[in-house]
């Protein structure tokens, strides 16, 4: 089965190596470069270490799903942020995102959070519809990206 573990700073170097896998055909939406990434997941560290998980199978890291439960929206208040959600593609359909989801949502609710926000690219169709299918819907749209939310209690 899997396991959903909260990231440690020595996971870094996994994180870089996966997330470029990840988003490798998503030119339009990812950092490109080892360094960018590398401070991207301090970035998501120091926002919320507690937030921020692994998931694994057979002990080998497939993804990251990285929340915030201390961000500030400007319309919604406070809120649990999803920062970074990816899945190798030789994890993918194995309902590993869904459960990463769901393992971040309850953090959520723990934090005593009622909405969940997160940002999506506007022509990532496949995440799009992953994130309608657990019941986030668009509420706006700023540039190439489209925001989402949910209600935590659904």
């Amino acid at each position: 089965m899997y396991e959903i573990r909260r990231v440690h700073l020595e996971d870094q170097e996994v994180f870089v190596k996966l997330y470029l896998e990840a988003y490798e055909h998503l030119s339009d939406y990812k950092y490109t470069t080892r360094r960018e990434v590398k401070n991207y997941f301090r970035w998501l560290f120091k926002r919320d270490k507690n937030g921020f998980f692994a998931i694994e199978k057979d002990g080998k890291i497939c993804g990251f799903g990285a929340s915030d439960g201390n961000w500030l929206d400007k319309v919604y208040g406070r809120v649990l942020e999803i920062h970074e959600l990816f899945v190798i593609p030789s994890c993918r359909g194995s309902g590993m995102g869904k459960r990463l989801v769901e393992h971040i949502l309850s953090y959520g609710k723990s934090r005593g959070l009622s909405i969940a926000c997160l940002w999506v690219g506007e022509k990532n169709f496949l995440a799009i519809n992953f994130y309608k299918k657990l019941k986030f819907e668009v509420v706006g749209k700023w540039g190439k990206w489209l925001r989402m939310k949910r209600q935590l209690t659904c």
